[in-house]
């Protein structure tokens, strides 16, 4: 199985991930983040795969969360609430993401990558 690459493509780091990728030959599938936001189910089963906190999901510099205040929202919300949110925005999730058979990697930074793919 190849590897799902979620993204925004004007992304600038989506962009640098997705040419890194290029570059090594790793086969994938993109799947652009805005158009096709993530499961409820989706962001669950990468949530646990990752073993990372909820809140590394989120997009916490973009503008959509900043304008619903999530920096003091997020704390009181629960699990499910914050699924439900990230699913409802693609651009509420940070990115890119590259998911695995048995891995989940959040943002893009290579060492991690080069390690992983």
């Amino acid at each position: 199985m190849g590897v799902l690459f979620l993204q925004y493509p004007p992304c600038t780091t989506c962009k640098r991930a997705k040419a890194w990728l290029d570059e090594r030959g790793v086969d994938y599938e993109a799947r652009n983040i805005k158009e096709e936001n993530p499961t409820v189910e989706e962001l669950k089963a990468w949530h646990r795969k990752s073993g990372l906190p909820l809140k590394r999901f989120f997009n916490t510099s973009g503008l959509a969360y900043k304008a619903l205040g999530l920096k003091d929202r997020l704390p009181t919300m629960t699990e499910e609430e914050q699924y439900q949110l990230l699913a409802s925005d693609g651009m509420l999730v940070k990115r890119p993401l590259a998911i695995g058979e048995d891995f989940v990697l959040v943002g893009f930074r290579q060492e991690q990558w080069q390690e992983r793919l």
